[in-house]
């Protein structure tokens, strides 16, 4: 596998792994009524790249699933993300 490719697959391990992280640790933090992580840092880290893993953690353990702007806005964070992702590959591959 190409450096390049393993790079950029670590890259998206590190930030999902770093959103499931966050994720969890608001729930515990709101169940405790402790300070927040803020909610444009959840969004920011989904739009770094861990978008899926913060939208699958957040339905597994029931967190912000009332809140439009994460229940809509995450996925249409992963859509544009996957798109951006092909878009590249094409580039890559010659096509486009």
């Amino acid at each position: 596998m190409p450096p390049l490719v393993i790079a950029v697959l670590c890259y998206f391990a590190g930030v999902s792994l770093l959103a499931v992280i966050l994720t969890a640790a608001d729930k515990r933090r709101a169940k405790k009524h402790l300070w927040r992580i803020p909610e444009a840092t959840l969004l920011l880290v989904s739009a770094l790249g861990g978008s899926v893993a913060m939208y699958l953690t957040m339905r597994a353990i029931r967190h912000k699933t009332r809140k439009a702007k994460f229940m809509v806005g995450i996925p249409v964070i992963a859509i544009l993300q996957a798109a951006l992702g092909c878009l590249v590959w094409l580039k890559r591959s010659g096509i486009v």
